[in-house]
């Protein structure tokens, strides 16, 4: 049975975030997860060939910043820019590398 159980197909690491153009080329999106930064469900991605599926929430650090996108949709091609966003959701970003989070001062709840 594969990882994803009755989610349906996957597809691999290196080669979706090539197709969401979260990497300019295949062998950059190897070395993406070659550095053993990125999280698929909270968990580290120790190999390449790691299958990823609809629904799956990945943690990917790109240059200085670090996003975190869940998959509502497997590409089936490397398309355009608007066509490969299509298939995934921001969940939000985890901020930049050796960024400090201080609340908002207009939010009530975190007022000291």
């Amino acid at each position: 049975m594969s990882e994803c159980g009755d989610r349906g197909e996957s597809l691999r690491i290196d080669r979706l975030l090539w197709m969401l153009r979260l990497a300019k080329s295949r062998s950059a999106a190897q070395e993406i997860v070659g550095s053993g930064h990125i999280r698929r469900n909270g968990i580290r991605v120790t190999r390449m060939s790691q299958p990823v599926c609809a629904g799956d929430v990945l943690t990917v650090p790109l240059g200085r910043a670090i996003r975190v996108i869940e998959l509502a949709s497997l590409p089936t091609r490397r398309g355009p820019a608007l066509e490969a966003q299509s298939h995934y959701r921001e969940l939000g970003s985890g901020g930049h590398i050796g960024e400090t989070v201080t609340p908002a001062l207009d939010d009530p709840d975190m007022r000291p």
